[in-house]
Formats: structure tokens, sequence, C-alpha cells
């Protein structure tokens, strides 16, 4: 059942709702590993990776909420529940315990590449279906990106 209507044709939909409900899975995701490893960091650069934390958490949550509501107004409906999120996401599992902050800072180096890829093979998917949603992908990746190079130069 879908009480909004797609301008988009079928195919197209079909398209731009994978694209969505994966960037949302993943921008979820992103916002739960960043906080775990936010309530778990130690080590000497402590404040500063853990302020930088929650600047991903942050990011992650509101274009993840940009993204679920691009998708219902397009007429899908947006799933972020954590089964869904546990079952669908790409980011690799982050293991229980405390974090040392040059660990912390490898994790969100990987996480972060790892989402940014699969994001960028989203924007050529939404290319010709939908450019909006293109658009919407494009800003956020942007955003993932500073996040990606300001961690990978915390280990530089």
């Amino acid at each position: 059942m879908s009480v909004v209507k797609s301008p988009l044709n079928e195919q197209d939909r079909k398209i731009v709702g994978d694209a969505l409900q994966g960037a949302l899975v993943d921008l979820v995701d992103l916002s739960l590993v960043g906080k775990q490893v936010h309530w778990t960091l130690v080590g000497p650069r402590f404040r500063s990776v853990h302020l930088q934390l929650d600047e991903v958490v942050t990011t992650a949550r509101g274009h993840g909420d940009t993204v679920a509501e691009r998708a219902a107004a397009l007429g899908i409906a947006p799933d972020g529940r954590a089964e869904t999120v546990a079952k669908t996401s790409g980011i690799d599992t982050l293991g229980g315990g405390w974090i040392r902050d040059t660990d912390a800072v490898r994790t969100l180096v990987d996480a972060l590449g790892a989402v940014i890829g699969r994001m960028r093979e989203r924007i050529e998917a939404t290319a010709e279906p939908d450019p909006v949603t293109q658009d919407i992908l494009i800003g956020l990746t942007r955003d993932l990106e500073k996040h990606h190079w300001m961690f990978q130069a915390e280990n530089a």
C-alpha cells in the first residue's frame, strides 16, 4: 500500500527506492558506529576525536532524515529499523569494549570510505531516473568525504 503517489515510473521508482533505502541504512549504521566509538574511546587524543565523532553522527543523522523524507515523498516507505540496518548494512561490525584513539580513527576512515563508495554508486544510478535524489546524494557524499579527509589526517 502506498498513500503517496510517485511522479516516477515504476522502473525509476525501484532504482531510486533502492538507492535511498541503501543510503538510509548506511547513514543510520554510520551514526550508530560513531556513537559507539564515541562512548568507548580512550587515549591521548580522546577529546578531539570524541568531538569529531559527534560531528559525524550529527551529519549522518541529519542526512538520514533527508534521505528518509525523500523516499517518503516518492511513495517509498523508508525502513530504518534496527533489524533492517543489522541485516543490510555494508559497514563492518564493530567489536565491543574500549577502543584506542588510533584504532577509532582507522575504524571511522574505513566506515566512511565504505559508505562513500556505495554513495558514489548511488549517485551514478540515480542520475537519469531522478536528478533530485541524485542531488541529495551528492550533497551528503560531499559532507561524508570531508569527514573522511579529516579522520585520515588524524593518523597521518
